[in-house]
């Protein structure tokens, strides 16, 4: 019988960071959905006609492989936090790439910085879904995987209920706006929204975070 693959975070940081063989890797893809979902919440409106998330993601992963050994962490917290780093420019040389024309400086129209803070509200609103009425968490390092599992669960989901909870949750949109991207009533989408989140819940219980 095989040994059960390991999947705690920070067991397979450090294990990454001894050199045991495809630990690294285990622990990237536990990341990709959550830089996916990051990724798409970021990408600008004009990018998005030509740039995949899922194209971002890899080369995100890809460089964090490739540059393992200048990350200089101990926890799966700061692990994270340097895997958004690197897709915040990965995200910034896509803009500078698709947008910028003649000597047009595009980063008067989207910023590294602005780029950064979305990320960060972006997650910020991720935890948001994961209110002190659903869960409790013990620690901030807690709410951290908390999310991260929360973006794995989103992509369980329905196209359309992963889109209705994204809009409204990590876009921040109103129902109204929400309504006329979905192309339905506004109480039709707060249906949707009503039943999405419902699923969502269920999911998250699954995973033992309800």
């Amino acid at each position: 019988m095989h040994p059960p693959i390991e999947t705690n975070p920070d067991s397979l940081l450090v294990a990454a960071q001894a050199g045991t063989s495809g630990c690294l890797s285990r622990l990237l893809q536990l990341y990709s959905n959550y830089l996916r979902l990051l990724a798409c919440s970021q990408l600008d409106e004009r990018l998005r006609a030509r740039v995949s998330p899922s194209d971002i993601v890899q080369e995100t992963l890809f460089e964090a492989h490739r540059d393992f050994d200048r990350f200089v962490g101990r926890s799966s917290g700061e692990f994270v936090g340097w895997l958004r780093t690197i897709l915040v420019h990965n995200l910034a040389r896509m803009v500078e790439h698709h947008l910028l024309t003649g000597k047009r400086d595009v980063r008067r129209d989207v910023s590294l910085d602005e780029i950064g803070v979305g990320g960060d509200q972006s997650k910020a609103c991720l935890a948001a879904l994961l209110h002190d009425d659903i869960t409790s968490p013990s620690s901030q390092v807690e709410r951290h995987e908390q999310v991260v599992a929360l973006a794995e669960a989103l992509t369980l989901l329905p196209p359309d209920y992963r889109q209705v909870i994204v809009l409204r949750h990590v876009d921040g949109r109103r129902f109204k706006e929400i309504a006329e991207v979905l192309g339905r009533s506004e109480g039709a989408t707060r249906m949707l929204w009503l039943r999405a989140v419902e699923e969502l819940r269920e999911q998250l219980d699954l995973k033992g975070l309800l």
